[in-house]
């Protein structure tokens, strides 16, 4: 089973968001005080620390929270997850609504940068089914979605 190694957050959309001591989740919401949050479904963001590590092969000094992600995991293979996949993160349940975003303004500064980013095809996007408290070390469990489920969303 893998586990969040870090949590993050921004006051506005377009910044780099903050790693934090721990999040709050509310139901159909996101996360408290975060710039993304909101009745949409794209309220928190997950990019596996694999990936970021990669990244870090070219620019050793990134931190968490430069590819604007709320959840950084680890130990949890999130590029086989489907939309309605659910992940499960002590008590708060997660809904996978969204694979890979575009970067802002025709691509980001790590695309700039290093010709290349991975949120376009390994950043996730879901909702919250249900809301609490998280925090770095916290257990991540992987729901996979029914066939019908999977089916409804255009899977």
């Amino acid at each position: 089973m893998g586990h969040v190694e870090a949590v993050c957050v921004s006051v506005k959309k377009g910044m780099i968001k903050k790693a934090v001591d721990q999040v709050v989740l509310k139901e159909s919401w996101g996360i408290d005080g975060d710039a993304h949050a909101g009745d949409w479904h794209r309220q928190v963001s997950l990019l596996a620390g694999e990936s970021i590590d990669r990244v870090k092969l070219k620019m050793p000094k990134l931190g968490h929270g430069v590819f604007a992600e709320n959840i950084v995991t680890r130990g949890v293979d999130l590029a086989s997850l489907r939309i309605g996949d659910r992940l499960r993160i002590d008590g708060v349940e997660l809904e996978i609504t969204q694979i890979g975003k575009e970067c802002h303004n025709s691509g980001c500064a790590i695309k700039k940068a290093t010709g290349d980013c991975i949120m376009p095809r390994e950043g996730l996007f879901s909702k919250v089914l249900h809301g609490g408290v998280i925090k770095a070390g916290s257990a991540v469990e992987v729901c996979q979605a029914t066939e019908a489920v999977q089916t409804k969303n255009g899977e």
